[in-house]
């Protein structure tokens, strides 16, 4: 009989339906994903495979949900954090009796609010999951404090779908290798707290002080696009879906992501898979797992304008070989997690 995993899942992105299809693909799992509609800001269209049962959380009652999920009979349930109240009703309704996991991507900042979760975290959190699945360190120690034993906290909680962005990056190497691309590309929502602001700011300082070749592709969209700053070699290229995304792999040179606040930021994994240099602030929690300072990129302080422009500079004056080299350990980090590696880490609970 095939093992059957439930998700409580918000909304769906195509790196988790790449896990998915890993954990159904390598270990013959029956998967059902319950799901939030569809974010109008990231409207991202997939292709759900048909060994992978979804249903539209909307078209359902939180008793017919609980009902549901209880004749499914999973032998797992992961739920994508605790703000949902009827996922919360589904996960009661198991009465941990089988391993029911909580995703968990914010960092430990001891603010009141957090403070609070932590003091009722023995007669809520602890009474529901069995285990945290956590995104990496900063999110490991957030877990700690409410309550989760070492050997109950799962790391890795998102995945690129690294083979994808692989050989997206694989196909142009030889290119990259002879004559690197001088163009930074930043993909996310065009919203203040990724910090595009002080990106684009930093970008036309440097290009007024010591005009060159770089160029700054920019992806996505969002409430900050109609004020988005004007410049000859700032393109903004509007959203653009996952199965486009090769293209601008391909034709670009280093990532860049100056967020104010960013939990995790699976899209620092996808580039580096990629085969990127990484310019990231400090801010960025996926840094911490795939970006080694000074040696596959640059970390700054979010919102330090000289401080991103010297980052900038930096790799502006790198040669070719040495930003293909970082690309390279990008990549050796980047496999450290991988949609089978997730897979197997679930599995492994069951």
């Amino acid at each position: 009989m095939k093992p059957k995993i439930l998700f409580l899942y918000t909304e769906l992105a195509e790196y988790f339906l790449a896990c998915v299809k890993a954990l159904a693909a390598e270990h013959q799992a029956e998967v059902h994903i319950i799901r939030w509609p569809v974010n109008k800001e990231a409207p991202f269209k997939f292709e759900i495979p048909e060994n992978i049962n979804l249903y539209e959380k909307q078209d359902y009652t939180r008793e017919q949900l609980v009902s549901l999920c209880q004749d499914i009979q999973p032998l797992l349930v992961f739920c994508s954090g605790w703000i949902d109240k009827d996922y919360l009703a589904v996960v009661r309704s198991f009465r941990k009796r089988i391993p029911v996991l909580v995703g968990m991507d914010n960092h430990w900042f001891g603010t009141a609010k957090q403070q609070i979760a932590r003091l009722v975290a023995p007669f809520t959190l602890q009474r529901l999951f069995t285990h945290a699945f956590v995104a990496g360190l900063p999110q490991q120690k957030y877990a700690r404090k409410l309550g989760f034993p070492e050997n109950k906290i799962v790391s890795g909680y998102y995945a690129a779908d690294v083979d994808l962005f692989r050989k997206a990056g694989k196909e142009v190497e030889a290119l990259k290798e002879q004559n690197f691309p001088k163009r930074f590309i930043y993909v996310g929502r065009y919203i203040p707290q990724k910090g595009i602001d002080t990106m684009w700011e930093a970008f036309v300082q440097l290009q007024e002080e010591k005009p060159n070749e770089w160029e700054l592709w920019c992806l996505g969209t969002g409430p900050l696009e109609s004020n988005a700053t004007k410049h000859p070699k700032i393109k903004h290229i509007g959203f653009v879906q996952p199965q486009e995304m090769r293209r601008y792999i391909q034709e670009a040179g280093v990532f860049v992501l100056p967020s104010f606040y960013e939990p995790w930021g699976v899209v620092v994994h996808e580039f580096a898979a990629a085969g990127f240099p990484l310019l990231c602030s400090r801010e960025v929690g996926a840094a911490t797992a795939f970006l080694e300072n000074g040696v596959n990129g640059y970390t700054f302080e979010a919102g330090n304008i000289p401080a991103l422009k010297q980052g900038m500079a930096n790799i502006m004056n790198l040669p070719g070989k040495a930003l293909y080299q970082m690309g390279q350990k990008s990549v050796e980090l980047a496999l450290q997690n991988t949609p089978s590696k997730w897979a197997a880490k679930l599995m492994a609970l069951v």
